[in-house]
């Protein structure tokens, strides 16, 4: 097994240089060129990290994104390629690959389901089983905000969700998810309405559920 962090990296970096700088992305407000640049600040510039994810430096961090954006794309794009200095964190393959391989698949959807007539790749089953696997750490993390019981039919594994309320459970019924791995992950990290899922439940609990904000 390769390193699948590596793999979407670069499969991500040969689609920015297929679509340019002005491609959309389904990150709200964000074209292509917005993307690399956070990306490329993410593992670069780590006085910017905090405002990804802090309000109180979002605008900090926005001002250097935006910076980083009106840089020539293909330059900006390189700097994605080659990886994680030596000195991030991030050059540790353990680490590289545990993070890496969930954030450089995400965003290479978000660019490709952006695009009309988009298709869903055929992944092989040990990128599912690491996504998976992802998507165990994080479920009641990503799903904290929905405040509604879930059941996760992943195709291939076992499923998840115990009818405890351990996902919110505090509207009335449940709901049941099922697909592959990474679209549940998808779906999981607020790219619902993008997602190839199935899901069923109450009609209040799937409204909660698909009106919820991301968790993460």
């Amino acid at each position: 097994m390769g390193s699948y962090a590596r793999m979407e990296r670069y499969g991500l970096c040969d689609l920015f240089d297929q679509v340019g700088p002005r491609a959309p992305t389904l990150c709200t407000g964000w074209d292509a060129a917005d993307l690399a640049a956070h990306l490329v600040i993410r593992e670069n510039r780590p006085d910017a990290v905090p405002g990804i994810v802090l309000p109180p430096f979002a605008a900090y961090t926005s001002r250097i994104q935006h910076k980083v954006a009106s840089k020539p794309f293909d330059e900006v794009v390189e700097m994605i390629r080659r990886g994680p200095p030596r000195w991030s964190p991030y050059h540790l393959r353990p680490l590289d690959e545990a993070v890496n391989t969930v954030e450089y698949f995400i965003h290479n959807e978000d660019v490709r389901r952006a695009r009309p007539g988009w298709q869903p790749r055929e992944l092989d089953q040990d990128l599912e089983r690491i996504l998976w696997s992802r998507f165990r750490q994080l479920k009641w993390l990503l799903f904290r905000r929905a405040g509604v019981t879930l059941r996760i039919e992943p195709d291939g594994f076992p499923a998840i969700g115990d009818g405890n309320g351990r996902g919110g459970g505090n509207i009335p019924g449940y709901v049941t998810i099922s697909g592959k791995p990474s679209e549940l992950l998808i779906f999981a990290s607020g790219r619902k309405k993008n997602a190839l899922i199935e899901i069923h439940g109450s009609d209040d609990a799937v409204a909660a559920l698909m009106n919820a904000p991301a968790g993460i």
